[in-house]
């Protein structure tokens, strides 16, 4: 580890009030008197010292937050944490302070001063605690297991930022959307959605992207990596949020339903490219023969045609298809299933296309 040597030259003129501090010190001692704990502490952690194993006692418990320490003076002076007294005020930004080590701590943030490097990787760090956090990152270190899903953290605080999502509890609502959020940091990402800002670029495709995660998982699909398997079907997935989606094709389930025409989907994306149909929005051309197309995964599977490419074929008559869509068409040949009906001689059919077709002869 090594320490950047720059001594800061940090002045704190602001003082607490000698009295207050008094009165906060012997309310202290006195709730300290009265509510005495015969508890000892002996700590589970093993504190390596030159070799030599130690058991550190810990007697002294705070009786607001159940922290331990070795002795009263430090049990006391941490005492004023909870006081809720806060008289050291930092100049920069008005925010308060019970003591005066943690106003120029503070301080240290405003003044850019990181003076604890790691030799790993060169961050930098204000405090000697911080880097010893990190290092943590750098050992590989884990002991942090979470029961739900098996996923370890180095830090117990990620463990709970993590328990969070188990828990199903969203409390960052978007006042534009009225969508939510379980952290904090996913509706900042959110808000680029609103405000248009896209300033991560894909350099494979050249597509933007409003948040770095989103460019994250994007870039999955570049990769080719596809570790998520449809333990019903096989099929492969680059992220987790497609297979989740996927999987509503298997159970059946298809509960958002389109106020056009009344069709059901599994999935709301799903439910949003058909309503470009009823938009007549087409703004994806075939450069091959013009025809536009409400998406791009239309024009997609339109490219097909003009490449030749027929993987779809009939386990009935061999007979091979372009798209997976016009292959089911097909099958309804070999099924025998006739639903469509001419209300004019009761002629029926397997395709409403070849129905309409019929009913122009009735028209002549």
């Amino acid at each position: 580890m090594e320490v950047i040597k720059e001594e800061p030259n940090v002045m704190v003129e602001c003082e607490m009030n000698e009295d207050l501090k008094g009165e906060v010190k012997q309310e202290i001692d006195l709730k300290l008197k009265n509510e005495v704990s015969e508890e000892i502490f002996i700590s589970n952690e093993i504190v390596q010292d030159k070799g030599a194993l130690s058991t550190e006692v810990k007697k002294f418990k705070c009786l607001d937050c159940d922290r331990w320490f070795n002795c009263k003076n430090q049990l006391t002076q941490h005492m004023m944490v909870h006081s809720r007294v806060k008289e050291f005020e930092c100049t920069e930004c008005g925010k308060l302070f019970s003591g005066n080590s943690n106003l120029k701590q503070h301080l240290e943030i405003h003044l850019g001063m990181k003076k604890f490097r790691c030799d790993e990787c060169g961050k930098l760090f204000r405090t000697k605690g911080n880097l010893k956090q990190h290092l943590v990152i750098h050992s590989g270190v884990k002991k942090f297991k979470c029961d739900e899903c098996g996923k370890e953290f180095s830090y117990k605080s990620h463990l709970k930022s993590h328990l969070v999502f188990h828990s199903g509890v969203k409390r960052f609502k978007c006042d534009e959307c009225g969508k939510c959020f379980t952290y904090k940091s996913n509706l900042n990402d959110h808000f680029l959605v609103h405000s248009g800002v896209k300033k991560f670029k894909c350099e494979e495709c050249g597509k933007l992207f409003g948040s770095k995660g989103d460019l994250t998982q994007h870039l999955l699909i570049h990769s080719g990596v596809k570790k998520f398997r449809c333990e019903e079907c096989g099929k492969l997935f680059a992220h987790k949020s497609n297979l989740k989606n996927h999987l509503i094709v298997h159970s059946g389930v298809k509960e958002f339903k389109c106020d056009e025409c009344g069709k059901l989907f599994g999935c709301k994306g799903d439910l949003k490219k058909h309503l470009l149909i009823h938009s007549g929005v087409k703004k994806f051309k075939c450069e091959e023969c013009g025809k536009l197309f409400a998406s791009k995964g239309d024009l997609k599977k339109h490219i097909l045609i003009h490449l030749g490419v027929k993987e779809f074929i009939c386990n009935e008559c061999g007979k091979h298809f372009g798209r997976k869509g016009d292959l089911t068409q097909h099958l309804l040949i070999h099924s025998g299933v006739k639903k469509f009906r001419c209300e004019e001689c009761g002629r029926l059919f397997a395709h409403k296309s070849n129905f309409k077709k019929h009913l122009l002869v009735h028209s002549l």
